[in-house]
């Protein structure tokens, strides 16, 4: 059971834990903070889904939902090693975005956690100052990049010895090693198997249309996964990786213009995807005509620190 105190909340304003049928209701309160940062969502539904059913994610503890006097939906926040909270822009201003991040925080001392993480829009600069002003300190820098594909792609040739084709049923426990051994250089925590598979392969909206991975003999050496949002005319890459002994061969960039393509064929005419500073892949993407459409800052604080 929970020690934490009642979360102090304006007049009239209630929190509860969320639950699985509170997917829908989160998804439009995260869709409208991105329009009014961005002038359009990006969240979808399945990931609001996944991000709730993370192994190792309590919804009665680790969860928290706000709603305001007309049972509207205002604010919410969840807490698994990293945290997310978001409050809606009818409602900002009223101190639910600071009464979110103290739970946050308790909840996370009271889990045993030494550290929380806090990803957070540079556009979004109420939310930057009030986290510096709890301690929070900049980790590291996350981009959201695009490609426009207003022609089809040229596909250049793999480098020798190496053979790319899409993604296929068999394929998921090669592309997990691969792209958590890729990532354990800068990730603090390896992820489950199942953990892993929650977050990509297993998730209704996975593109293995779009998904292309590449081999040396037998051996997966580079991947490129891929999802199938939806309400968007965008194509969306989840994931990318190439194992290190294979890397500065140019396999990145002949995965991508195969995904590229791969979008264009069906219609869409912009391609996207999340980096983040410490993969030092930033460079890869701009090589392959990639630009930045916004950031976001990664922050951090000790729970030592009060």
């Amino acid at each position: 059971m929970s020690d934490l105190l009642p979360l102090p909340l304006p007049t009239g304003y209630r929190s509860r834990p969320a639950t699985i049928a509170d997917v829908d209701a989160i998804h439009r309160l995260v869709a409208t903070c991105e329009r009014a940062l961005y002038g359009r969502a990006e969240v979808d539904p399945d990931g609001v889904a996944a991000d709730l059913a993370r192994p190792g994610l309590d919804l009665a503890l680790d969860t928290l939902l706000v709603h305001d006097p007309a049972g509207e939906l205002a604010g919410r926040a969840w807490v698994n090693r990293r945290s997310e909270v978001d409050v809606h822009p009818d409602h900002q201003g009223r101190g639910l975005g600071g009464s979110l991040l103290a739970w946050v925080e308790a909840r996370a001392r009271e889990a045993g956690g030494e550290r929380i993480v806090q990803t957070v829009p540079d556009g979004d600069r109420r939310a930057v100052a009030l986290l510096r002003s709890h301690g929070y300190e900049p980790h590291a820098i996350a981009w959201f990049l695009e490609i426009a594909l207003p022609v089809e792609p040229v596909v250049p040739e793999p480098p020798a010895g190496i053979t790319v084709r899409p993604f296929r049923a068999g394929d998921e426990r090669a592309a997990y090693q691969l792209t958590e051994d890729a990532f354990d250089e800068w990730q603090q925590r390896r992820k489950s198997y199942e953990e892993w598979a929650l977050l990509t392969v297993e998730r209704d909206i996975f593109a293995p249309a779009v998904s292309s991975v590449a081999f040396a003999g037998d051996q997966m050496v580079g991947a490129v996964l891929s999802l199938d949002l939806p309400d968007t005319d965008e194509g969306y890459i989840e994931r990318v990786a190439v194992r290190r002994d294979h890397r500065n061969q140019g396999i990145a960039r002949v995965l991508l213009r195969h995904t590229f393509r791969d979008v264009h064929r069906q219609g869409r005419r912009t391609c996207t995807l999340w980096t983040h500073s410490q993969t030092g892949a930033l460079s890869l993407y701009e090589r392959v005509g990639m630009t930045v459409r916004h950031s976001s800052t990664v922050f951090g604080k000790a729970l030592t620190t009060r």
